[in-house]
């Protein structure tokens, strides 16, 4: 089954029993004038409609590139054949071409219409658009058909229907959208048994409940915080040597880096290598970060962040918090015997 044919049949099913109305006059040629026609020639709206309405059928499933946009039988059989997708052989959701004195050449090409199945004694079971002047099913002798074009074997960009929707699945994990300041207020609280019994040893009363939307800067400021406290908290767990370093780059993973069994992914036409490597040097690179890095993190982001909302009310909520959180983080430190 093609694919992208596949689609168009889903479509051409729900339009079973459509009939022109008085004059030749169809839905499908009336949106040919108003939205293809660069002159909008009132011609189309009672012209002959089997290619119309396939063109109408791709732009509603969203697959002109794929199928074609055409008001023309042969230019359309030609536009398959000049985009390698043009073939002999029958195939559900193939888009099928006639003509009734049974010439095979693409410029005595009458009539169009789309492979609903292929029976087994060799009848090519269709849905046609103005077939007596209604969108019907119809059985056809090979010996009427001209050939087919295959929509799901036109290339867009080099790659083919199923390699679209393949590039198109695949998302680098560096390229994932953050999370948004919602999503992060809405995560509900953990905390690990150690944390919980550091507290407790040491008395410390559980930080006030405050019903605060996490949005805007003070949002971010907030975040900001908590980052270089669990940043502090990993500090603690880095050996001397390490902490001790004013940065350790970690790799990142590159190219050289594959699935097994996996295919390579292709990339789009108009990218090139050095627009891949432009983008892995801008990365982010993870540094494994010490007590004073995380101190220097946390004094630059989040005063920085807020400096200018000295005069809110909301800020003295803020600088406790933000007190608590690292009078937490030294507790924790003693309790290990380290110093954050």
């Amino acid at each position: 089954m093609d694919p992208v044919g596949q689609k168009l049949l889903d479509i051409a099913k729900s339009e079973l029993g459509y009939t022109e109305k008085a004059g030749g006059y169809t839905k499908f040629g009336d949106w040919w004038t108003k939205n293809i026609d660069e002159d909008a020639n009132s011609y189309f709206t009672t012209a002959p409609w089997c290619d119309m309405f396939l063109a109408w059928a791709a732009d509603k499933a969203g697959l002109t590139d794929f199928a074609g946009q055409f008001a023309a039988t042969q230019d359309h059989a030609s536009w398959f054949k000049d985009n390698d997708a043009w073939g002999t052989a029958p195939e559900p959701g193939a888009i099928v071409f006639f003509n009734w004195s049974g010439a095979k050449d693409i410029g005595s090409i009458q009539h169009v219409g789309i492979v609903e199945k292929v029976g087994e004694d060799g009848t090519v079971h269709t849905i046609e658009a103005n077939t007596q002047d209604t969108l019907a099913r119809r059985e056809r002798d090979s010996s009427d058909i001209v050939g087919y074009g295959y929509p799901g074997k036109v290339e867009v960009a080099g790659m083919n229907y199923q390699e679209t929707l393949a590039q198109q699945a695949y998302q680098p994990r560096h390229s994932a959208p953050a999370p948004s300041v919602e999503q992060l207020a809405q995560a509900p609280r953990t905390d690990t048994q150690a944390a919980v019994q550091a507290r407790q040893d040491s008395g410390a009363a559980d930080l006030p409940v405050k019903e605060a939307a996490l949005t805007g800067v003070v949002g971010l400021a907030i975040l900001g915080v908590l980052a270089a406290g669990l940043a502090k908290a990993a500090a603690v767990k880095v050996p001397a040597a390490v902490a001790n370093a004013p940065e350790v780059r970690v790799r990142k993973r590159g190219r050289h880096h594959r699935t097994s069994g996996a295919p390579p992914v292709r990339m789009p036409a108009e990218m090139t290598r050095y627009d891949l490597e432009d983008a892995e040097n801008d990365t982010l690179m993870m540094p494994a970060i010490s007590a004073q890095v995380a101190q220097e993190v946390e004094d630059r982001e989040f005063w920085g962040r807020i400096a200018h909302l000295k005069e809110d009310e909301e800020l003295g909520f803020w600088t406790d918090l933000h007190s608590a959180v690292t009078q937490t983080a030294e507790t924790n430190a003693q309790l290990t015997g380290r110093r954050p």
